[in-house]
């Protein structure tokens, strides 16, 4: 969740550090800091808390820190309250070793209390203190240089990290380091960058290298030697970035979030022709055979927030297609109950990041009892792409908002592509039903671009609706599903407490919260489940809930009990969610618009979750 960024070349280093960190500030923070060298001088170091601006405003949008090497820093709290004292860079009492960390270091307690006894003093209360001052111990005790201390260290941590430092003796130097936690090297002729992900690069260039679990970098001005937890030099090969760096500005739009949900069309296309080729769905290229999917008994989505979400929807889509039993993880609980999984389990962990730190894990846990495992992701050479045994990848490019919009709709996609596939594989939908799901499919970005071009009406009740205090979301079904993720939106971004219900459940308690002038949203997408939600949302409307329906075209008896009603394009049922949620997306965007809310940054969240 913090964002790391590191320059050594021949420009000045503190303009590029902080046109990196706002390119990184979708990831959430809560302070910012620069450490910046010039030549052999004495090392700067300048933190602030809060807003980027502030210690843009501090350093004179970096003009005032001369020197062409350094490192930068956001961070997002874990160990220590958010305060200029706890913000990254930190450094050794003499500054001989600065560094700054992405992660969580488990045992820094334990690493604390054992540098006490050797006579170090602390004054942060971050774990990320603890790692310098571990690497700085090992490095004055064996003498061996930098690399040995970062890999005598990296033995010694437990946790999940990625780290950057600048040590005094080696002043034309950087050094990396990263386990379980994102950062990518780029190089461009004498320039050489580091940075926790893609966007804060693009600027300036497009060649990168990945650095892998368990590795270490040495970086010189246009140079980059990477090294094994062995001390062993390995080879990497240069990825180029295909990302056009313009896609990672607001393009006219108010807000990146805005902007992305008027990208779904395309990403959705995309993701789509990437995986769809000559009318047939083509997993071989991923390495997912007939064979293999005939083998597969059961399958285990694991995943987090939206993308557990998205779980749940396939959930419905896979078992009525495919006849597979499906079962829907949270990531955070997954490995902690001990999964029954054998080889004939299929695995699916989706991550917009790929390096969210509890779906990794449960990746991790799933290959270790012998489960197959498919990665769904957006990030290419990320680190479940990489430890997954197939990558199914989504096109959904970069995503700035920290609420996500596009990554969910392409990850919906490719779940549903899968789904038809096992089911034709398997022999559970017919030839001629498997056209009809494809073409249904690739109808979808025309029909949400139906949709944005009728926001208006949407825009116009979010507002009369901006001052609500709950909103209850209500459906059955697939409609449960697309309910889960517009209230989580809802929350997320306007701050308004919004919960969604199974509709059937609401006579088991929740009809008790029910009172005069409650909102009450009811998704009606699945034609087998109208007439018992719209039952459920007159129960509600006989209690004083103000009644919004959202339903696809035809269905015009929901105006009879609804009191607004907002219509999406008619697709397959199985499909509802990725027309649906585009309404929703719009009502949560529209209150935090009303309200005066920071849309693309809400408070206390971050973007890629990379610690648990």
């Amino acid at each position: 969740m913090c964002g790391i960024v590191g320059y050594i070349g021949n420009r000045q280093a503190a303009p590029i550090l902080l046109e990196g960190l706002s390119k990184l500030e979708y990831r959430g923070y809560d302070s910012a800091g620069l450490a910046v060298r010039d030549g052999e001088a004495e090392p700067v170091i300048v933190k602030a808390k809060g807003r980027l601006k502030i210690l843009a405003e501090k350093t004179d949008d970096g003009l005032s820190l001369p020197g062409n090497c350094g490192i930068g820093h956001t961070r997002w709290a874990t160990h220590g309250e958010p305060s200029e004292g706890n913000a990254h860079p930190h450094c050794t009492d003499d500054r001989s070793i600065i560094g700054v960390h992405n992660g969580i270091i488990e045992n820094y307690q334990e690493l604390r209390d054992k540098l006490v006894r050797k006579g170090y003093s602390f004054h942060s209360q971050t774990d990320t203190e603890v790692a310098i001052k571990t690497v700085d111990y090992y490095l004055r005790k064996y003498n061996k240089g930098p690399i040995d201390a970062i890999v005598r260290t990296m033995m010694r941590v437990r946790g999940s990290y990625a780290l950057a430092f600048m040590f005094k003796e080696y002043p034309g130097e950087l050094y990396v380091a990263r386990k379980d936690s994102p950062l990518i090297i780029g190089v461009d002729g004498t320039d050489t960058y580091v940075a926790s992900d893609v966007p804060a690069l693009l600027k300036y260039t497009r060649n990168v290298y990945y650095i892998g679990n368990l590795e270490i970098a040495r970086l010189g001005a246009g140079s980059a030697t990477f090294y094994n937890i062995d001390q062993e030099e390995i080879e990497k090969e240069v990825t180029q970035i295909k990302w056009d760096a313009e896609s990672a500005e607001k393009g006219g739009f108010e807000h990146f979030m805005m902007k992305e949900i008027h990208e779904q069309p395309k990403a959705v296309q995309d993701t789509y022709n990437a995986i769809v080729r000559d009318g047939h769905v083509d997993l071989e290229g991923i390495e997912i055979t007939p064979e293999a999917i005939e083998k597969i008994h059961n399958i285990v989505i694991v995943a987090c927030g939206s993308a557990y979400h998205v779980g749940i929807s396939l959930q419905y889509v896979i078992e009525d297609l495919a006849r597979i039993p499906v079962r829907v993880e949270l990531a955070s609980e997954f490995r902690y109950r001990k999964p029954i999984l054998d080889a004939d389990t299929l695995v699916i962990v989706i991550s917009q990041s790929g390096e969210t730190a509890d779906s990794l894990a449960a990746l991790r846990e799933a290959k270790s009892r012998g489960a197959r495992t498919l990665g769904i992701v957006n990030v290419i050479g990320s680190s479940i792409a990489r430890e997954a045994d197939n990558v199914l990848y989504t096109l959904a490019g970069p995503e700035i908002a920290v609420a996500t919009t596009k990554a969910y709709s392409t990850q919906l996609i490719a779940g549903y592509l899968l789904a038809i596939e096992f089911g034709r594989v398997r022999g559970k939908i017919t030839e001629d039903q498997y056209a009809r799901y494809l073409e249904d499919i690739a109808k979808i970005p025309s029909q949400i671009t139906r949709i944005l071009e009728d926001k208006e009406r949407i825009q116009w009740f979010a507002a009369k609706y901006s001052h609500a205090h709950d909103i209850f979301f209500i459906g059955r079904g697939v409609d449960y599903a697309i309910c889960m993720e517009g209230s989580l939106k809802m929350k997320e971004i306007s701050y308004v407490h919004s919960e969604a219900y199974a509709a059937g459940e609401l006579k088991h308690g929740t009809i008790s919260l029910v009172e005069e002038g409650t909102l009450v949203i009811g998704s009606l997408t699945q034609p087998d489940l109208f007439e018992k939600t719209i039952s459920n949302m007159v129960e509600v409307k006989s209690r004083g809930a103000y009644l919004m329906g959202l339903t696809s075209y035809g269905y015009y008896s929901v105006e009879d009990t609804a009191d607004f009603t907002v219509y999406v394009p008619r697709t397959d049922p199985h499909f509802a969610n990725s027309l649906a949620i585009i309404s929703l997306q719009l009502m949560a965007y529209y209150v935090s618009v009303a309200k005066g809310l920071d849309v693309d940054k809400p408070r206390n969240l971050a973007k890629s979750v990379t610690v648990e």
